[in-house]
């Protein structure tokens, strides 16, 4: 599958693993998250027989048990291993039903993706090829629509979707491919490729810091090299804003498999927001904040925080409101009790993006893009995101989904790196709503 994307990432992997890029702290856990779904899916099929082997470097003794396990009439396989032609695969689950066996590869994402239907193709192949007819082959993903009450129900969790006519397809393709990169293996020469969009296509290739050293990025094409600057849209903006202005920002962290009631997997769940209020024209902005403890259910006490916090009228100032906006409405689904509160919430946003991503305010610093991360060391160099330990959401996220694992110590530390770091988030649109009035009115009087 690495030859699939880049034979480059196949040699590199065979031949110079000491090339790999460092794993990181979110990687690891999307990968254990992906295991964690494997194992829990076993619950589908019950009581089989466990062929893992004791390490990546002893599959040969899994396809041994599992051929043995085959032969004994077992009829449910875990981490099933077979081997044909020098090329290895290991199914999740195997099941011989009435009507023969059925071999299923579990994927924790809420959808069948194409690099799935590859990966399961290639399966096929290899099964096939080694001497067991599959009656079919499935990839089995979260179900989207699945929403917990009470213990995990796996038959709702899991769907199974039906791959075997893409695999009977792509035999031929699979045979010429593996003939390729045995070729490529066998000569011991280093593809000579140029990095490119494949890089990062379907996955993140773990030889990027090698492949792109000293590349650089080229010069934004105008018209991003000379600022600009509508003042007439930003009057027509900041026309429509209404005092007091409260500026808002979520943080959120996603379940594969759903922690608490009333989530689905995948699902947004709000676990912090941030809120500067501002009362009235060059008025000093007042904070508000709220942030889950990390192990229960944050949204029921962040709804009451959140709802506490926002004024009773005047503009809610977000950037980029689809996200909020969309995490607002789940909570009205999700907590219908609150739900004409969330939503009139929801009602007064204001989008703050707006004026960058239709490049009312455009400078070559953004580099063609409308982020925060981008736009505010541009307009507000005194604020940096780069001072924080924490610097952007996805960290954040990752923060949170670990603080019930942390000690006092470390966690007491953590929550304050991310109130930190959406604190700065909100702040940053405040300053960025004094850069726009002070352009539209120099002598104007900015917050403090």
């Amino acid at each position: 599958m690495y030859g699939c994307q880049c034979p480059k990432r196949l040699y590199l992997h065979k031949f110079k693993p000491e090339l790999c890029n460092e794993e990181d702290e979110q990687q690891t856990a999307i990968f254990a998250a992906g295991t964690n779904a494997g194992v829990l899916a076993r619950d589908l099929y019950k009581d089989g027989f466990d062929a893992t082997p004791p390490n990546s470097y002893s599959y040969h003794i899994a396809v041994a048990q599992t051929a043995e396990q085959i032969a004994n009439g077992q009829r449910v396989i875990y981490e099933a291993a077979f081997q044909y032609d020098g090329v290895m695969c290991a199914v999740d689950i195997l099941v011989k039903k009435e009507d023969g066996w059925h071999a299923f590869e579990v994927k924790s994402t809420n959808s069948l993706k194409a690099q799935h239907q590859d990966d399961a193709a290639l399966q096929h192949y290899v099964v096939s090829k080694s001497g067991l007819p599959l009656k079919e082959f499935s990839v089995v993903h979260f179900n989207r629509t699945y929403v917990r009450k009470g213990d995990i129900d796996v038959k709702q969790l899991f769907v199974a979707t039906s791959v075997k006519d893409y695999a009977l397809t792509q035999e031929n393709f699979i045979a010429s491919k593996i003939d390729a990169l045995k070729s490529i293996l066998a000569n011991k020469v280093e593809p000579m490729i140029e990095p490119g969009d494949f890089c990062f296509t379907p996955y993140e290739c773990n030889f990027t810091n090698n492949c792109w050293k000293g590349i650089t990025v080229e010069e934004m094409p105008e018209p991003y090299f000379n600022p600009y600057v509508d003042g007439h849209f930003l009057m027509q903006f900041t026309e429509q804003l209404a005092y007091p202005l409260f500026y808002m920002d979520f943080e959120t962290v996603m379940y594969g498999v759903p922690e608490f009631d009333s989530s689905s997997p995948y699902q947004q769940i709000p676990f912090q927001f941030s809120g500067h209020i501002v009362r009235k024209m060059g008025r000093k902005p007042e904070h508000t904040a709220y942030l889950g403890d990390g192990s229960t259910d944050p949204r029921p006490e962040f709804i009451k925080a959140l709802i506490e916090a926002v004024p009773e009228y005047g503009s809610i100032i977000v950037y980029n409101v689809g996200f909020e906006r969309s995490c607002i409405k789940k909570l009205a689904e999700n907590f219908p009790e609150y739900a004409q509160a969330l939503l009139a919430i929801s009602e007064r946003m204001v989008d703050l993006m707006i004026p960058f991503r239709n490049k009312s305010i455009c400078f070559h610093a953004f580099g063609g893009s409308y982020s925060l991360k981008k736009v505010l060391p541009t307009l507000v160099p005194s604020l940096k995101y780069s001072a924080l330990e924490i610097q952007e959401g996805g960290t954040a996220s990752f923060v949170y989904s670990q603080l019930q694992y942390q000690d006092d110590e470390t966690r007491a530390l953590q929550r304050q790196q991310l109130l930190d770091y959406c604190h700065l988030d909100t702040l940053a649109m405040v300053k960025i709503m004094d850069w726009i009035y002070q352009y539209l009115e120099p002598d104007i009087i900015k917050t403090t």
